[in-house]
This record gives C-alpha cells, structure tokens and sequence, in this order.
C-alpha cells in the first residue's frame, strides 16, 4: 500500500477531510519500526527535529497538517495530524516534551542523549556540526488519526 492509498482509506472512512492533503511521508529517526510502532500506540505524540538540516526547497511542518509515517521498509503504517509546532533551542527541550517523544525511559537525560548522538550523526551527514548550545530545532505535537487508536 502507498502512503496516498492509506491517506484515501481515512478519507472514505471520514477521518480526514476530503480536502485535505498529505503534507508529507516519513520515518523516524534511527530505528523506524520501533518509533512507528510508539505512534501507531498512541505512546509517541511528538518528535523533533533540526531546523538546519531542512533543505531550502524542504517545507517546514505545519500546524493541522496530515502526515503519513512509514517503517523501515517505506510502507505506511499511519496517518497523524500535527497540533502544534513550535521552535526552541536544543537545550531549552524540556521534560514534557521528552516524555511525549515516547522513546527510552522518557526522561530528559535519555531524550538528550538519544538526541545529541543522533543530531552528531545527522549534521555531519550534512557537511554540518551540531552545536546543541545554539541548534534550533522544530517540535511537533500530534495525534493518531488512521487507523483510530483502539
């Protein structure tokens, strides 16, 4: 199944407005399968990720947008609506927010280190080098729309 495929399901279904468009399909992070899994539970309701390494033809997450996550194979696995995305420095992430991110223990000392090695990787995959004392990053918050939460 395709990302769109899945997207007209939960429209027929009337989950998602006719109208409405998929902002984008992704995994997440280093190990898709497993954080999928946290959001088709329920348990993962907000990611981050780092503003310096959006391409300039690369839109920003928007606020009421529909996006599709995938596993490691790039098949759909659900469809989420984000309700809030705001931008911070790294270090001002606060413990809310590493609790709703769903992974590990949901600390902020697990977040931070999951995060810096993760953001080291990313950045010099870039050509970059990740300064968490000056990185911006973008929050989501979401929610689960397809298939419902059970």
């Amino acid at each position: 199944m395709t990302p769109n495929e899945l997207f007209e399901q939960a429209q027929q279904a009337k989950l998602i407005p006719q109208t409405a468009t998929i902002q984008d399909s992704y995994q997440f992070g280093a190990v898709p399968d497993e954080l999928a899994q946290l959001v088709k539970e329920g348990i993962k309701t907000a990611t981050t990720s780092a503003y310096d390494l959006y391409h300039v033809d690369e839109p920003l997450p928007q606020k009421g947008a529909y996006d599709v996550i995938l596993n490691s194979q790039d098949q759909p696995v659900c469809i989420i609506k984000n309700d809030d995305v705001l931008m911070c420095p790294y270090l001002a992430v606060d413990a809310q927010h590493a609790y709703e991110e769903g992974e590990g223990d949901r600390t902020l000392k697990y977040w931070r280190k999951v995060h810096h090695d993760f953001f080291v990787n990313e950045y010099q995959s870039e050509g970059q080098v990740f300064d968490e004392q000056n990185a911006p990053m973008v929050l989501e918050k979401f929610h689960v729309v397809y298939p419902p939460l059970n």
